[in-house]
């Protein structure tokens, strides 16, 4: 039986069929590239860097200079002609100073880098400013949180490059960057598995907990899934009911799907996408296979080799009220025993829980070497649109053009003090509820509006959760997006 419960009282399903135009010839021309250390990453950062309320976007760029892209409005874009910077692998927007402006950590197959933002999407290096201890490992994760004024950081960290015995069973140690007096302590978090995704976020016990997806292909065996409690500073196991799972993790994505305030975890990989039900017990059980959402195999052509998952994003693609979901595809390089023309997936959640895939009918799916990716309404018509990075070919972003979609409904928080965005709250409307979180995807991702699609619903009560537990209530119009400020 399919656990996934239907939304049906929070909206009407509505008949709405995907469909995206692609704009990608107005994007700066973007290759992400490089050697073996590329062949992970690739990750995009989106968010809002000159307060125009218009989504911009950073793109990875591996061996070639990582680029800032700036969106002039009306599906118009523009090189910011950021200083080059190589050997990029991923970066997440964050706000480490509580400023005006959003600032980025930058991953790097070397010494990773935090960008100061500024007036009209300029950014200078803070990384010593902020006191930011510094090495020259491959990091290709990231997440962050806040325990006081400042953020701690989490940073992943992959193949040791030094080991002269790997780059097999030679997994890295990743890192907690802490606030100190006067900068920031690094301290090892081992053991390392060579992550490619890391989230800071409530598990399904409604405790913070970094979630690490670890990829096999170079822990090889003794190696799994992570689990550490935050609070407690200790790795989970078996006596706290968590399971190890290995498999060739790439990229996580997390959202509630049946309204009782758990979120389930998605996890990509190659071969099958893992899917996991968070259960009242606090423990998490693998969805069963009928609800469409394994993806293990290309679903256009007669390639019938294994699918190789990098992003994962849920988001409400038709805002009927469920959340639907995005997974970047494609080979490693020139992996023989895994699909090479592996289309990307969009998965669109049913009244019944199920997910079907549209991304073909829809317009999406590109069989280029995909990497990072993002849903975001670039244009602001309240409809999520979608960019994508690829590996030796060019970016690529795609306009929402769905005829019909329901109601929607962008939620911004802010809060005095250094976690201006109040990252760790909790957004509920209805029976939805959605963690306010950086970190996860694959090697980069968001810091905008919350999105949520309403289905027929014109005016809702927003539900906060903050940080420090206070829980404010709001009652708005739908259709617009909307700033909450804690009182």
């Amino acid at each position: 039986m399919i656990r996934a419960a239907c939304l049906c009282l929070l909206a009407a399903p509505l008949a709405a069929d995907p469909l995206f135009e692609d704009h990608s010839a107005a994007l700066p021309h973007h290759v992400y590239d490089g050697d073996w250390t590329h062949f992970v990453g690739g990750g995009i950062a989106v968010f809002d860097c000159n307060n125009d309320s218009l989504p911009d976007i950073f793109a990875a760029g591996g061996s070639t200079p990582a680029k800032l892209i700036l969106n002039r409005g009306g599906f118009t874009f523009e090189d910011a002609g950021l200083p080059a910077l190589t050997a990029v692998t991923g970066a997440y927007p964050i706000n480490m100073d509580g400023d005006a402006y959003t600032d980025l950590y930058v991953l790097r197959a070397g010494a990773n880098i935090a960008l100061k933002g500024g007036p009209d999407c300029t950014f200078t290096d803070a990384t010593a400013q902020w006191g930011l201890p510094q090495n020259d490992r491959w990091s290709t994760a990231f997440t962050a949180w806040w325990e006081g004024n400042r953020p701690t950081l989490a940073i992943g960290n992959y193949v040791d490059r030094d080991d002269p015995m790997g780059p097999f069973e030679a997994c890295d140690d990743n890192e907690l960057l802490t606030p100190t007096a006067d900068g920031y302590t690094g301290t090892d978090l081992t053991p390392g598995f060579c992550p490619l995704s890391i989230l800071a976020a409530l598990d399904a016990r409604g405790r913070p907990t970094l979630r690490l997806s670890n990829d096999r292909h170079y822990y090889v065996s003794g190696g799994y899934e992570q689990m550490w409690d935050i609070t407690e500073r200790r790795f989970l196991g078996p006596d706290d009911g968590w399971q190890n799972v290995s498999l060739w993790g790439m990229g996580i994505a997390s959202r509630d799907l049946n309204g009782d305030g758990r979120d389930e975890v998605m996890l990509t990989s190659m071969g099958d996408q893992l899917l996991q039900l968070a259960q009242p017990d606090g423990t998490y059980q693998a969805a069963p296979y009928e609800i469409g959402s394994y993806a293990q195999r290309p679903h256009i052509g007669d390639e019938g080799r294994p699918s190789t998952g990098w992003h994962a994003e849920f988001a409400d693609v038709d805002n009927d009220g469920r959340a639907d979901l995005f997974i970047a595809k494609g080979n490693v390089d020139q992996m023989p025993g895994m699909a090479t023309r592996d289309p990307n997936n969009l998965l669109m959640q049913g009244p019944d829980g199920r997910f079907v895939e549209h991304a073909a009918s829809a317009g999406v799916a590109s069989t280029d070497r995909s990497r990072g990716a993002a849903l975001a309404d670039f244009d602001g018509d309240g409809r999520l649109d979608l960019i994508v990075a690829n590996r030796r070919a060019p970016l690529e972003i795609y306009r929402n053009v769905t005829a019909d979609t329901g109601n929607w409904l962008g939620i911004r928080l802010r809060q005095t003090g250094g976690n201006v965005n109040a990252i760790g709250a909790v957004i509920r409307i209805g029976a939805q509820s959605q963690q306010n979180t950086i970190g996860g995807g694959h090697a980069g991702g968001q810091l905008l509006p919350r999105h949520f699609g309403l289905g027929a619903q014109t005016d809702v009560t927003i539900s906060v959760i903050w940080p420090d537990g206070t829980e404010t209530s709001h009652d708005v119009a739908a259709n617009q997006t909307v700033t909450i400020e804690k009182p």
